[in-house]
């Protein structure tokens, strides 16, 4: 035990000098500055890529960015130089390589998601999102008009900027033959999406990190025709959107609000579906119900989302330890109440499993025991009920990257519920600037 203590002492003493950056005179913590050793690549659901050898990243293969003034940092192998020194001040990473898999993609080096720089693109990513507030009656209104338009360019983008606000679909992008394949609202197929009579959508594809998308939803009927329009005359592998792509979004989206993407619309309705249902059923009580409340909405905001994954091993087993202590507590609760009904009636309580006479104990006392094991029954099967209704539901993503944290503190200052109950010590220290927030504060 005390080696392995040891070992992590030094391995933090070598690492210290990495984790630090100095930024406008300030000592900022750094992210994640490791990397990752060679192995065989894994990726996620059916990659075209999985099971190749991922290369080791050597320092010809990284470029770093520092201050003009500042000394170049030690090359950690000898014999060796970085890839390129740059001095560029107007972007926030620290360091980058190409990715050994996809030389298009890139891995980054930025300051840690507590750092001085990342709050403030936090709080300014959440402040966009409550601007869409301003405009999003407009928006919905000028698409529903262009639902009919007789341009089918216009109509396309009508019926795209719709999906991606009531699904918060990712507008996705075009994908190259050695990348995994998986679909966003503007790459959609004829396939993905079915109509089913009078006017519902049955969709499904591969979404981001191959998470499959399932959801059948019912949709404006000019919606379901204008699909139906769409898919007239194309096979299964054609684009949806054939007069669409996710630059020609965008730049429509940018037109109805400044910075507005589909990931504004994800931030926009996540947050407020948050707001809403927090505001809405939060009651009186203590704080495992207030929590209870919590957790539904945040599921709510996941199931919008479509952050899934899959049933832990451990689930079933836990489960059952439930199952068993709950079966535990009743037995001690019909025992209880036996007990009080012969007090009452002046007799000796029963004899305990061990055949040992129980503790005379008065019928004020017994009714304190039959309550304390209630509650404690009634806790144990709202933790199952809980825990069988999340088993498939992934809430740390959307709490991490699509509720604006200033919901969820307000609303933790108005109903004294703890903030460390919601948020772990990496989401506290990320949301340092969202503690101050006025506890009236609402998305």
């Amino acid at each position: 035990m005390q080696d392995k203590k040891a070992l992590q002492e030094e391995k933090l003493k070598q690492e210290e000098k990495y984790m630090w950056a100095i930024v406008d005179g300030v000592k900022e913590k750094v992210g994640n500055f490791r990397v990752e050793p060679p192995g065989l690549f894994r990726g996620r659901g059916e990659h075209p890529k999985l099971g190749k050898l991922k290369r080791r990243i050597r320092p010809s293969d990284v470029t770093i960015n520092i201050g003009k003034d500042a000394p170049i940092p030690e090359c950690p192998i000898p014999g060796e130089s970085w890839k390129e020194v740059r001095h560029d001040n107007m972007v926030t990473w620290l360091a980058f390589w190409n990715d050994p898999i996809n030389q298009k993609l890139f891995k980054y080096v930025f300051l840690s998601p507590s750092s001085s720089l990342k709050g403030q693109s936090d709080k300014e990513k959440y402040e966009k999102a409550r601007m869409l507030k301003d405009y999003i009656g407009n928006i919905r209104a000028a698409y529903t008009k262009d639902f009919t338009s007789k341009d089918g360019a216009k109509r396309q983008i009508a019926v795209a900027t719709y999906l991606i606000d009531k699904l918060a679909l990712r507008a996705g992008n075009e994908k190259e033959d050695d990348e995994a394949d998986t679909v966003g609202c503007c790459t959609l197929k004829v396939e993905n999406v079915q109509a089913i009579a009078p006017n519902s959508l049955e969709f499904n594809f591969l979404g981001k990190d191959s998470i499959r998308y399932e959801n059948t939803v019912e949709v404006e009927v000019p919606v379901y025709k204008a699909i139906i329009q769409f898919q007239a005359g194309k096979r299964g592998n054609d684009d949806l959107f054939d007069k669409l792509d996710t630059s020609k979004l965008n730049a429509h989206l940018k037109e109805l609000m400044p910075g507005l993407t589909a990931k504004v619309f994800r931030t926009y309705n996540a947050s407020i579906t948050l707001d809403n249902i927090l505001n809405k059923e939060t009651r009186e009580g203590d704080v495992s119900e207030k929590l209870v409340v919590y957790q539904h909405a945040n599921k709510e905001v996941a199931i919008i989302c479509n952050h899934q994954r899959t049933v832990s091993k451990s689930h079933d087993a836990q489960m059952s330890k439930l199952m068993e202590k709950i079966g535990g507590l009743q037995g001690t609760l019909k025992e209880l109440k036996t007990d009080l009904d012969r007090v009452r009636k002046g007799k000796p309580p029963l004899e305990d499993a061990n055949g040992k006479r129980k503790r005379n104990l008065t019928p004020e006392a017994l009714e304190k025991k039959i309550a304390n094991t209630t509650e404690k029954i009634e806790k144990m099967e709202a933790d199952m009920r809980t825990k069988e209704d999340l088993k498939t539901v992934a809430l740390g993503t959307s709490k991490t990257n699509y509720l604006d944290p200033r919901i969820t503190v307000a609303w933790c200052k108005r109903h004294e519920v703890p903030l460390e109950k919601i948020f772990n010590k990496f989401l506290l220290e990320k949301f340092a600037w969202a503690m101050d927030v006025d506890f009236d504060f609402r998305f």
